[in-house]
């Protein structure tokens, strides 16, 4: 008899994939019982204006306030230890992993990133945290893929975000990334902007996006994990059941928990092993190129990068103000 019609669909997804948190709200975590964690400067910002979240903030500002550095260099500082912090409560509560994300005042820097990831990496074993519970978040650049290239070698797990196409993809695997984050959600926004059209199940472009990557890196046996990213509906997320993991916002966990509608497996390696997609050689020249032909991509990165970096500077007010 078939049972998973009375599972809900969260608790279907659980077995197809592994399920990951999209969030720095604990509460949230906790409810969902993810294995992983990501995180960001968006979503750090988010949680620090919830009242919940106001101690742990004040806390970590008391506590590196004394460091001898220039006002505008103390307020980074301390941003540091606030992603630690983060990080370190919510591997109180997931058994797996949190991603922290490098400044991306840096997607362009490959000795910036490389070093900022070794810093990060430092800031958690002194708190106690072994690294391989630490994946490093990287934007998806050029640069980006050749600083995952040597923190990689140097066993720094790295997750390179800010994923819209296969080219990026092919660097980032190629660099030997321990993950990905390709974006289903912003790649959706951008084709609906752009063309008026509303994409709904397997014809989403979000979804085809991690599909062909799913099939490219199946296909040609690259271990690097595929985490399906930035999703604005549950039909997204079913549509890529079968995927090595999917980071979920609460918001759409809980449209999950609540829902029942199977929830059949889309992904799979037999079915990469027969598509007919082609292995492409990928050097910089040509990767640059490739980007730039691509319009979505070339403007949801760029778009990403800027987000994220005015995210950053928000992060750094917020702890300036209190300074």
């Amino acid at each position: 008899m078939n049972t998973t019609s009375t599972m809900n669909q969260l608790d279907q997804l659980k077995k197809l994939t592994t399920v990951v948190a999209d969030t720095g709200d604990f509460e949230a975590i906790k409810d969902f019982t993810p294995r992983d964690a990501t995180t960001n400067p968006t979503l750090i910002y988010q949680a620090i204006q919830k009242e919940e979240y106001k101690a742990l903030f004040n806390k970590v500002i008391q506590d590196n306030k004394s460091a001898s550095l220039p006002k505008d260099k103390l307020a980074l500082h301390i941003l540091d230890r606030l992603l630690i912090a983060f990080g370190k409560e919510i591997l109180k509560i997931v058994p797996g992993r949190v991603s922290t994300e490098v400044d991306a005042h840096l997607s362009f820097d490959t000795e910036g990133t490389i070093a900022k990831a070794r810093e990060l990496i430092q800031l958690y074993q002194q708190e106690g945290i072994d690294p391989s519970s630490i994946l490093i978040k990287i934007a998806s650049t050029w640069e980006g893929a050749q600083a995952a290239k040597v923190l990689q070698k140097e066993g720094i797990n790295c997750n390179l975000t800010l994923m819209f196409s296969l080219p990026q993809a092919i660097i980032c695997a190629e660099a030997g990334a321990k993950l990905i984050s390709p974006f289903v959600g912003r790649i959706y926004d951008w084709f609906k902007k752009s063309t008026g059209k509303e994409y709904v199940g397997a014809e989403d472009p979000g979804v085809l996006s991690v599909n062909k990557i799913y099939d490219y890196y199946k296909k040609f046996g690259y271990p690097t994990e595929i985490m399906g990213a930035s999703f604005r509906n549950k039909g997204q997320i079913t549509e890529l059941a079968g995927c090595d993991l999917l980071t979920i916002s609460p918001k759409l966990l809980e449209e999950l928990k609540t829902t029942e509608a199977p929830v059949p497996q889309k992904l799979s390696e037999s079915k990469a092993n027969q598509s007919s997609i082609e292995k492409m050689d990928v050097d910089e020249k040509k990767f640059r190129w490739l980007l730039n032909e691509d319009q979505m991509a070339t403007e949801k990165l760029s778009e990403g990068i800027r987000v994220f970096a005015h995210d950053c500077e928000r992060l750094k007010d917020a702890i300036a103000k209190v300074l």
